[in-house]
């Protein structure tokens, strides 16, 4: 049978966090999960097409003034 001294047993028999302690390891690291978001449609064609903003913008005022004009007639 192996002879396993005091402080032997004592390492074997300690918890992760103590282990570290005793050998001036820093405390381990958190994984942390990154969760992923889903993006929305609008999000999605603003990333794909980033001008798209200005062209939808541009017609509304478009449409806004012929509508604006045409009422006042």
């Amino acid at each position: 049978m192996i002879y396993l001294g005091a402080l032997d047993l004592f390492l074997l028999n300690m918890g992760e966090a103590k282990k570290r302690k005793e050998l001036g390891l820093p405390p381990r690291a958190k994984k942390i999960k990154q969760e992923e978001k889903k993006a929305g449609f609008i999000s999605k064609l603003s990333v794909k097409y980033p001008f798209l903003p200005f062209i939808l913008g541009g017609v509304l005022l478009t449409v806004l003034i012929v509508d604006l004009v045409n009422y006042y007639k």
